[in-house]
């Protein structure tokens, strides 16, 4: 059964930018757009699980930092070789100043 976690701050993300949340041994990354809304993704590359907190983000992609493969964080479509499985996404929610995930 699916459950709200709280993961930070909505301040602590940087607009454009992106922070890594670990919980119940599984990795995340939570993404704030360049329209001020929430993102979550796995927080491992699908290629060779390399993780993505590291990564760059530019409007609404990240891109891995070791083989430069990218992905729509808004879907977890993957964009560029060598990533060609998608990244699975999760549902965000802003309360109280918080970022909340739903796994």
């Amino acid at each position: 059964m699916a459950q709200w976690i709280d993961a930070c701050a909505a301040g602590d993300i940087e607009i454009e930018d992106l922070i890594r949340f670990d919980h119940g041994g599984r990795v995340f990354a939570i993404y704030r757009s360049p329209d001020d809304e929430y993102f979550c993704t796995d927080g491992l590359c699908t290629h060779e699980k390399v993780n993505l907190g590291e990564g760059l983000v530019i409007d609404y992609t990240i891109e891995c930092p070791k083989h430069n493969g990218q992905f729509d964080y808004r879907t977890g479509e993957a964009l560029r070789m060598p990533a060609c499985i998608n990244l699975k996404t999760y549902r965000v929610k802003v309360e109280n100043g918080r970022i909340l995930i739903e796994i």
